[in-house]
């Protein structure tokens, strides 16, 4: 199946699950490990910049871009506006303090390779059109995927994928501070 399932309990002999994470979704550049759980934990805290701006998460994405060196986290985000204007421009600022909160909520690791050694470069959030993830699903579906089986892959490796999403991007922001080892 591919997934982590905690037990929770059982009802007559027959167990009951909670979905934990995907098996094997991991970020890396070096001798970082960042799992789905820490990135999910690190955009949920990223979007309180968004959220009072009427903007939601509607999926996002990752994957570790080694083609530059330092190689980089990079997220795609696919955002929604709460009320039915426009898509507005994106702030600037706001959308690199989101960056830099995405990296000051990751381990210890990330941010000393970050920091110190300058082994990862800054993280990036590239904003996709609405629609992309759909787009993005489409594809896997055409590759054989299930379409009721498929969940959106936190951690892109086909690079088929990652042209789809690239594709799509209205908007690219770098994180401009260096997170912070003491947090």
């Amino acid at each position: 199946m591919g997934d982590v399932l905690l037990v929770t309990g059982f009802h007559n002999i027959t167990p009951q699950f909670k979905f934990v994470q995907r098996r094997n979704v991991v970020l890396s550049i070096d001798t970082d490990k960042t799992t789905e759980q820490d990135l999910q934990n690190a955009v949920t805290i990223a979007m309180h910049i968004l959220e009072p701006l009427g903007f939601f998460l509607l999926d996002y994405s990752s994957y570790a871009d080694t083609s530059s060196i330092p190689g980089h986290y990079v997220l795609f985000w696919e955002l929604q506006l709460r009320s039915n204007d426009d898509f507005p421009v994106l702030d600037q600022v706001k959308m690199e303090k989101c960056c830099s909160l995405v990296e000051q909520s990751l381990d210890l690791q990330y941010k000393m390779l970050r920091n110190q050694s300058n082994t990862i470069g800054p993280l990036e959030v590239r904003v996709v059109k609405q629609g992309s993830f759909n787009e993005l699903m489409d594809f896997y579906v055409s590759q054989g995927t299930s379409l009721n089986q498929y969940k959106t892959p936190k951690n892109i490796k086909s690079e088929k994928a990652i042209e789809i999403l690239d594709s799509r991007v209205v908007g690219k922001f770098y994180s401009r501070e260096v997170p912070n080892q003491d947090s």
